[in-house]
């Protein structure tokens, strides 16, 4: 873990939606010595966080969503409502728990990281700036369990156990320059589509290039390659 002493830098917005004011409380002590100086919106539902993005220009730079509001709003339905109105916005999923269905879940509904809230400060500090950095924050797992194995069908075409778990970093994958725009969009749940449109390149191309990315990680699916670039940016 790096040194927490030093000056931390975010972008100056963000989003916390969460019905707890507590937590609104612990997060703004958290964020204290942050510079430039952080500011944190708050919302209580996800009704008031809907009608609070209409209103803001620009967007806040990340949006932190607790999955377990109240018992009428389903968190993972929350997600997939604000994604899909907001396609650019990184959202970071909270959490009491931090089961691994659930970090999968939430990872395979495009969110950029999940932190259990019963993650230390320091850790949940690092874990901010990886995420507004470019990065994928998921909390230690263990990435040789269930759904991160590679199918039979796939053994012995290069997808195995994911890089992440063979101590791999980013810069040890074979991964042509190209190759890394179309994983970062891919990180970002971007579909193929899109990012053939971002890049100006045909969608059969960005195919191809996500099935290079998949081998180079020794995985099948685009929540398995953000599971494993997390924890390889974790072990940075």
């Amino acid at each position: 873990m790096r040194d927490s002493r030093r000056p931390c830098v975010l972008p100056v917005q963000l989003l916390l939606i969460d019905d707890h004011p507590l937590f609104h409380l612990a997060l703004r002590a958290l964020l204290a010595d942050f510079q430039p100086a952080v500011h944190l919106y708050s919302a209580e539902s996800g009704a008031q966080a809907k009608a609070l993005l209409l209103r803001m220009k620009p967007l806040p730079d990340l949006l932190l969503l607790d999955l377990e509001l109240d018992e009428q709003t389903d968190g993972f339905e929350l997600l997939d409502e604000l994604r899909q109105a907001h396609p650019g916005l990184p959202i970071v999923a909270l959490s009491n728990a931090g089961q691994m269905a659930d970090v999968i879940r939430a990872i395979d509904q495009g969110a950029m990281g999940f932190i259990p809230k019963r993650t230390a400060a320091d850790e949940f500090r690092e874990a901010l700036l990886l995420v507004v950095s470019g990065g994928i924050y998921v909390p230690p797992m263990r990435l040789n369990d269930g759904p991160l194995h590679a199918s039979p069908s796939n053994q012995g075409q290069g997808a195995g156990k994911p890089a992440g778990a063979r101590g791999q970093s980013m810069d040890d994958l074979p991964l042509t320059s190209r190759q890394l725009e179309v994983l970062q969009f891919l990180l970002q749940g971007k579909p193929n589509k899109l990012i053939a449109s971002e890049l100006a390149i045909s969608a059969d191309t960005v195919k191809d290039h996500v099935a290079a990315i998949y081998r180079a990680l020794g995985v099948n699916t685009r929540t398995q390659a953000v599971l494993a670039v997390g924890q390889m940016t974790r072990q940075r």
